[in-house]
């Protein structure tokens, strides 16, 4: 069997926890900034799951993460 190519874009993007879920980060941190308040800004650095219905999807991308 030969080996899977792992996307170059989801291996920047996500990383799997030991439990097998997804970690993402927020979007909408990149740019018109001044708008949004500083807590907003704060808790958008924070990392979160991906949802389950994209977990399949994710996990093809990155077999060997």
């Amino acid at each position: 069997m030969p080996k899977i190519k792992t996307h170059s874009g989801a291996k920047k993007r996500f990383k799997l926890t030991k439990t097998g879920k997804a970690l993402r980060a927020h979007a909408f941190k990149s740019h018109i900034l001044n708008k949004k308040t500083t807590k907003r800004k704060r808790n958008l650095r924070k990392t979160t799951t991906a949802d389950a219905t994209n977990l399949a999807a994710i996990k093809r991308m990155i077999p060997y993460k």
